[in-house]
């Protein structure tokens, strides 16, 4: 019930004119580790962050020399308003730079929206983005980072991966998963106005309000060693057929959990969509998602699990019969 709770308020974020989910320092940070040798002399843009609130500011201001950075931006939307009464300068949106010496603070024309025109020509002069984008904009966010040929690390929800457009991505290997994933991201802050129910919510030592969701991943195109470990597998399908059914409707078998992948199977398997958590491109081919020869859902036994994406083994050069 606990996941349930907190899953519903990830799903009010994509009905939700400000989808308001802050990344804590500690998850930035353990997930950054892996990924220090990419950022040396590069421009990092947080295209999605507030510079005087975000984590990912911070950290990347803190850890300046460190990563040999040349430059961080952050960037910030500021909704616009029909407030009569409101100073129209405070709907512009707002950016910060900071090059190793002063953090310099300027204001956009415009509401610093991550498509406008302006946040885009500072998009053009980035090397990596590294932020956590509205998750009810995630196609769009994640379309204009390819559409400019650009480095990422990205937070974003487990069901992104459904996404044709995302698939279609990790399929090309032209996106993965990070390091981290599910309950290795511990949680979101959350402002005042957001309910806590559920045993997975907590108040840390700072006031802030946490939600641990625990269906989040980091997506990037940045190189890590995890995408290059190959998946120890220990199950056989010969002898234990029973335990892998047929599909209805395609030519493969059905895997109900990635650690019960067969070492011994040539053929195509439906795995998990957190499958490719544990997916090295070297091991394993994927071959479609989600539908059979006839275009409907997979199934067996006229049943439908849930999505299953069919991958083939391509350590295997034959079988034993």
């Amino acid at each position: 019930m606990a996941r349930k709770a907190t899953n519903i308020l990830l799903q009010k974020a994509k009905k939700s004119k400000n989808d308001e989910f802050y990344t804590q320092l500690s998850d930035i940070e353990k997930e950054l580790q892996y990924y220090k040798s990419h950022f040396q002399d590069k421009v990092v843009f947080c295209n999605c962050d507030d510079p005087y609130t975000s984590n990912f500011f911070k950290y990347f201001v803190s850890n300046f020399k460190e990563l040999g950075l040349k430059k961080v931006i952050a960037a910030c939307y500021n909704e616009q308003t029909l407030d009569l009464f409101q100073p129209k300068e405070n709907e512009k949106g707002f950016f910060a730079e900071y090059s190793g010496d002063e953090i310099e603070v300027k204001q956009f024309k415009g509401d610093g929206d991550f498509r406008s025109k302006e946040s885009i020509a500072l998009l053009q002069k980035a090397d990596i983005v590294v932020t956590n984008p509205p998750f009810s904009l995630f196609r769009e966010y994640v379309a204009q980072l390819v559409a400019y040929n650009k480095n990422f690390l990205i937070i974003g929800n487990i069901n992104a991966i459904t996404y044709k457009e995302i698939f279609k991505l990790i399929q090309e290997n032209k996106v993965w998963l990070g390091v981290h994933f599910g309950r290795g991201i511990s949680g979101f802050i959350v402002p005042e106005y957001y309910e806590l129910y559920g045993t997975e919510t907590q108040i840390d030592a700072f006031g802030n309000r946490i939600i641990s969701p625990n269906n989040c991943l980091w997506l990037t195109n940045l190189d890590n060693f995890k995408r290059h470990e190959d998946l120890v597998l220990t199950k056989n399908y010969f002898g234990n057929e029973s335990n892998y059914p047929q599909y209805d409707n395609y030519n493969g078998i059905h895997i109900d959990r990635t650690e019960n992948i067969p070492l011994d199977y040539t053929g195509d398997m439906g795995v998990p969509i957190t499958f490719l958590h544990k997916f090295n491109p070297n091991q394993f081919e994927i071959v479609k998602f989600r539908k059979g020869d006839n275009e409907k859902d997979l199934s067996v036994n006229g049943k439908s699990p849930y999505f299953r994406i069919l991958v083939k083994n391509k350590r295997l050069s034959f079988v034993n019969c």
